[in-house]
């Protein structure tokens, strides 16, 4: 994975948008990582089912546990 600093990014943008693969280019302000460019469609698809079997649902999602009637 290439990094790159944010003012370096800022000079070469267009020709780094071009140049990005799947693994994507980290961009860096004062040494500290603070985003990722990533081709469209590359990880936002691996994503898709990626927490399936990890996630349990506890009670009944579609209440708000507040019982209330109607007509009073």
């Amino acid at each position: 994975m290439r990094v790159i600093s944010a003012s370096k990014f800022k000079e070469q943008c267009l020709a780094l948008l071009e140049q990005v693969d799947s693994d994507g280019i980290v961009i860096t302000k004062r040494g500290k990582p603070i985003a990722k460019l990533i081709p469209l469609g590359t990880d936002s698809a691996s994503l898709i089912g990626s927490l399936r079997g990890k996630l349990h649902i506890r009670g009944d999602i579609m209440s708000t546990g507040v019982k209330w009637r109607a007509e009073s």
